[in-house]
């Protein structure tokens, strides 16, 4: 019987080689290796081994021989074949290739497993799921990789649940080559696990008690470095800073006591002696005991560095709804020590001219609760509206753990209007309340995800509002493949809105349909209730959908074929569904997915093709 202590399967391959000790001069080539009488894994293995195996024009055969034996017999020991007789020949007389003939023998199988957990770990369940799939059963061959995996498991486990003191006080296969069998003892010792301190953040500009609230665990909890990446998903979420780095101190502070300090709190006595040289035995383990039982805890320290203050970006793209577009943006990330924040953009295009602003206020959890101040300019010139919007919206804005974004609100807008015969000015105030979440695998070409998104809102003349209605939206998209080739887009949307004051209600919050985001084969916002002249009123209600189905060409490039459907109107439900199709292509490129469209509108008299041409994700 002999044992073996295998620390991990890649040494288990190479323990023991022997090197060729071949002078430096000469040629020097890899050995081609081919072998016969065995397949699968465990000859792969063999081949392997032998690959990285290099000969010389001035070794001997005799030594080669030795050593490609000696590596085949530790590959194919990997897969348990203890007894294998091996038969070699080399083809060449420059040793270049070597056939290997295998006879594997009886495979070794293990008779006894062993396996023991002590300390802190046998509470945990996460270690008690691991013991009970214990990969190492009586019965099955002695594959040293799956030895070597579960004693890898339980050391990452270790790590990652904080018991840094954790140990094998045992680890070996003793192996019978004569009788074909392996027995397996494995004693893992977890120590004590360690608690969290207290987190220490050096060089925020913002106030602790903020950046605390934002600790997924409290002083004492049980170490988990799940935690610690969630803190550090957390600060960076924030933006206030362009440098996070999250660090456990484990150090002589945190861990069990050295020799000499624990000998000295253990006897009350300050020696430089040897404890094992003074006591033994017994009281030895005991004074350990006392010093094991110590609580064991760790502080955080998280370095922090403040982001830049100004933060400019300048976008420009074209669609096709609206030509060329500008977009100029400004954001402070952090205004004072509370983590006020602003952002500003200037958005430019023939159609639209918009200037919007957002002012947050985070409240105790700054990544969940917030005020919200937006501000806005608006002037719009497109087919039979002309319009120009000033806003104010006042908000309460909560983020939940599922997703889902919450935002209740009082908006005053104030709109001067021209839509096709009707024009006004109206001032409106009115509550509302909205609902969103996004989902996405991949932000700039998603594999999988989507958008929902539902408004309500109420105006009266009763708070002084110049209209009364009640108006309601929804979107919902989605993303979905199947397989690595073949890509699912979908997306329904509309809204409705009751109000006896439709004269009063300004284009913003009408309803129009059509376009590149809408339905493909229209002109950007051309549908709609018409009136005597023809020129478009906008609608109370709106419906739209689409299904779109995308095919990989290749490298970057995607084919889609689409149908996209709806309209606005009065009355629900609506007379007439405008629908267009179409076929297009999708490349991602570096600045995001281009998509380019052609799509031809079925109800068209003219029997026209529409262009469509847009940059950025679906959602």
């Amino acid at each position: 019987m002999f044992q073996v202590k295998v620390p991990s399967h890649i040494n288990v391959l190479r323990m023991g080689l022997i090197c060729l000790g071949l002078p430096a001069a000469g040629h020097v080539w890899a050995l081609d290796a081919t072998v016969q009488g065995l397949s699968g894994a465990p000859a792969d293995n063999v081949v392997n081994m032998l690959s990285e195996l290099e000969a010389d024009s001035q070794s001997t055969r005799e030594r080669l021989d030795g050593v490609v034996r000696n590596r085949a017999e530790q590959a194919l020991q990997a897969f348990g074949y203890y007894n294998a007789e091996l038969a070699t020949r080399y083809p060449d007389e420059d040793n270049e290739r070597v056939v290997i003939d295998i006879d594997p023998g009886k495979r070794t199988e293990i008779t006894q497993v062993d396996v023991s957990l002590d300390g802190d770990a046998r509470e945990d369940e996460a270690f008690e799921n691991a013991m009970q799939s214990n990969p190492l059963k009586v019965g099955d061959p002695l594959l040293h990789s799956r030895y070597d995996g579960f004693k890898g498991r339980l050391s990452t486990l270790a790590l990652e649940r904080g018991y840094f003191n954790s140990r094998f006080r045992q680890q070996r296969i003793e192996v019978r080559p004569w009788e074909s069998s392996a027995r397996i003892f494995l004693d893992f010792d977890s120590g004590q696990r360690y608690r969290f301190g207290h987190v220490h953040f050096r060089g925020s500009q913002i106030q602790q008690h903020r950046l605390k609230n934002m600790v997924p665990f409290e002083p004492g909890e049980p170490y988990l470095a799940g935690d610690l990446a969630t803190l550090n998903q957390n600060l960076g979420q924030t933006n206030w800073f362009s440098g996070v780095a999250v660090r456990p101190r484990v150090n002589e502070e945190s861990s069990p006591a050295a020799p000499s300090q624990w000998w000295r709190e253990a006897t009350g006595r300050d020696t430089t002696a040897d404890p094992d040289s003074v006591l033994g035995g017994p009281g030895l383990n005991a004074a350990r005991e006392i010093t094991d039982s110590r609580p064991t805890v760790v502080p955080v320290d998280v370095e922090l560095t403040p982001a830049d203050r100004h933060q400019f970006e300048v976008g420009v793209g074209y669609a096709t709804d609206v030509g060329p577009r500008t977009q100029f943006s400004w954001t402070i990330p952090w205004l004072n020590r509370y983590g006020h924040s602003l952002t500003n953009s200037l958005y430019l295009s023939a159609p639209e001219q918009r200037f919007s602003g957002e002012y947050t206020i985070p409240l105790e959890n700054p990544l969940r609760d917030s005020y919200r101040v937006r501000y806005g300019l608006k002037n719009i010139d497109n087919e039979d509206t002309k319009s120009f919007e000033s806003s104010v919206q006042m908000a309460r804005h909560w983020e939940f753990s599922n997703g889902w974004a919450q935002d209740l609100y009082w908006q005053t807008t104030y709109e001067d209007f021209t839509q096709a015969d009707q024009n006004d000015a109206v001032l409106l105030l009115y509550p509302g309340i909205s609902w969103s979440r996004t989902r996405k695998r991949n932000q700039t070409f998603p594999s999988w995800g989507d958008r929902q998104q539902l408004t309500l809102e109420w105006s009266d003349p009763a708070w002084g509002s110049d209209a009364r209605f009640v108006r309601t939206t929804f979107d919902s998209q989605w993303v979905r493949m199947l397989g690595s080739e073949n890509r699912f887009v979908g997306r329904i949307g509309g809204g409705a809105m009751a109000t006896n004051t439709f004269d009063k209600i300004p284009p913003s919050l009408r309803f129009f349909a059509g376009g590149d985001q809408s339905i493909r084969g229209y002109s950007y916002e051309s549908l709609s209730p018409e009136n005597e002249d023809g020129e478009l009123l906008g609608g109370q209600h709106m419906l739209t959908s689409s299904i779109e189905y995308q095919r990989h060409l290749t490298g970057n490039f995607w084919s889609a074929t689409f149908v996209d459907t709806g309209n606005a109107f009065d009355e629900w439900w609506p007379d007439e569904l405008k629908t267009g199709a179409g076929v297009g292509v999708r490349w991602i490129s570096p600045v995001g997915p281009i998509r380019f469209d052609i799509a031809h509108p079925f109800d068209d008299e003219e029997d026209s093709w529409r262009l469509h041409f847009s940059i950025g994700p679906e959602f």
